[in-house]
């Protein structure tokens, strides 16, 4: 014959850890969101300025 037992598991969380890890998530994010939006304006400058050619002149001297 087999009993059905319950127990209960408590899970210990730290959240000072799970805050900051968080925190640290969201500010990756955010800056990761603000390189990408400058590399976008940089080449839309650069495309739409006409610099293009001179830029690619200054780097490869050709």
């Amino acid at each position: 014959m087999r009993t059905n037992t319950a127990t209960t598991h408590k899970t210990h969380v730290d959240l000072g850890y799970e805050t900051s890890k968080f925190a640290m998530g969201t500010g990756m994010v955010m800056a990761a969101l603000v390189g990408i939006w400058a590399c976008a304006c940089m080449i839309g400058a650069l495309a739409g300025g006409g610099v293009v050619r001179g830029f690619i002149t200054a780097i490869t001297g050709v």
